[in-house]
């Protein structure tokens, strides 16, 4: 049936309003030439979402012609405030943006294991509080939260997972007790490091693939097809828990020593360099994993032009790199034998710090295991992906809601709720 007016011009006002947040401020011809719609159309459609409040002109094409300059029209970016949130076991990291994804403050502090549960909650919410402050939001619309474990697919909520500190999961609750104005959304940070990664990072050209976390802990985000695959409990990529050959014993339900994580976890990187002779002192925030793959990994470049001391030293970080590539093949081998993902991404601050020459590394021993070809490759935004990507769900959750009141009853919004068990991803450029 063909649609009604009503409701082709839902349809219309939310292909324009995509247009604008994908391309930025657009004239009235160029939202023509892209909508395919006539001139009346696109008229009436920029008189409709100006009225609404939506998009104002932000300024004059700066074409070469007789007459006026055309009206560039873009979305209001103060029509609303977001913050995203990564975090970790020891500490939290906030940004506040606008409704466009311009950041307008940042802020971090550290959470010593010692602390309690109250404190640590308390430190976290105000630090929101405080970048929101510096920002000058009077509030926010939307929070994106990005933590460690497992997300339950039907709830959307932090479960209780052993291990973690508690006061994670009575953050969540927290800010929405603080701020009972503003949506909470709190994902898997493994799954966010891997929504932006595909969007903005070293996956923008695929739409399946697998992203190794490589941190603190580690963990695995698996896209196919632009789906992001959460599993019947939420537990997908759980890849800390893999048994593996190599390690001391088995992982257990509550206790992922013995799996991947006892052969790729930081406290097992730093203990692996060490047996090679490296010593590497930890200074500023870069944690010490990161730091001795990425000092390696400069000194192991060197051995070829190196005085007989240097090359000692060379030679150590050389066979430190390949026995940690040994450790990471045995888990992306097992992910790859399941999943034939095609590409696989080797994230988080240590994955960032290894870079080329470790993700090469790893694909060489990989291709000796698995008659799948499979690419590897190293992460863009390293650890920052986590708070990226949060920040691009809070934006994309709050552009909906806004944008929902221009939909007339019986017409879906273009990005529905997640469904049970998977997220869709936006389709992969290229």
């Amino acid at each position: 049936m063909p649609a009604s007016p009503s409701t082709a011009r839902a349809i219309n006002d939310r292909l324009a309003l995509r247009l604008l947040q994908q391309e930025g401020p657009l004239t009235a011809g160029q939202l023509k030439q892209l909508t395919g719609l006539s001139r009346p159309s696109v008229a009436d459609l920029v008189e409709r979402l100006a009225a609404a409040g939506l998009i104002d002109v932000v300024g004059e094409s700066g074409e070469q012609r007789r007459g006026p300059n055309a009206k560039l029209y873009g979305i209001v970016a103060d029509q609303a405030h977001l913050a995203a949130l990564d975090v970790r076991t020891e500490g939290v990291s906030v940004v506040v943006s606008d409704l466009l994804g311009r950041v307008l403050a940042e802020a971090s502090v550290p959470i010593g294991g010692d602390m309690g549960t109250g404190p640590a909650v308390e430190q976290a919410v105000a630090l929101v509080e405080r970048a929101a402050k510096e920002a000058g939001v009077p509030g926010l619309h939307t929070v994106g939260i990005g933590a460690p474990g497992l997300i339950d697919p039907a709830t959307g909520e932090l479960r209780d997972s052993g291990g973690l500190p508690a006061w994670h999961r009575r953050l969540v609750l927290a800010l929405q007790e603080r701020l009972p104005e503003t949506r909470v959304h709190v994902e898997n940070e493994t799954n966010l490091a891997a929504l932006a990664e595909q969007r903005e990072g070293g996956a923008q050209d695929r739409d399946t693939f697998v992203l190794l976390w490589l941190g603190h802990g580690t963990g695995a985000a698996v896209v196919l097809e632009g789906t992001l695959r959460r599993g019947a409990s939420g537990g997908t990529g759980e890849i800390g828990f893999l048994p593996v050959p190599g390690t001391a014993g088995l992982p257990s339900a509550v206790d992922c020593e013995g799996g991947f994580h006892s052969l790729a976890g930081s406290a097992a990187i730093v203990a692996l360099a060490q047996r090679h002779g490296l010593t590497v002192e930890a200074e500023g925030h870069e944690p010490l994993a990161a730091r001795v793959v990425r000092e390696s990994v400069a000194r192991a470049s060197t051995a070829a032009v190196a005085d007989a001391a240097t090359a000692v030293v060379a030679d150590a970080a050389t066979d430190f790199l390949d026995a940690l590539a040994d450790r990471l093949a045995v888990g992306v081998a097992s992910v790859v034998a399941i999943l034939d993902p095609g590409c696989l991404v080797l994230a988080g601050e240590v994955g960032q710090a290894g870079g080329a020459d470790l993700a090469a590394r790893v694909e060489r021993r990989v291709r000796r295991m698995s008659p799948l070809p499979t690419e590897v490759r190293a992460s863009v935004l390293g650890g920052g992906a986590v708070l990226r990507g949060a920040l691009l769900t809070a934006r994309e959750r709050a552009q909906d809601e806004l944008f929902a009141p221009l939909q007339r009853p019986g017409v879906l919004p273009e990005h529905a709720a997640p469904s049970r068990g998977h997220d869709q991803l936006p389709p992969a450029r290229g």
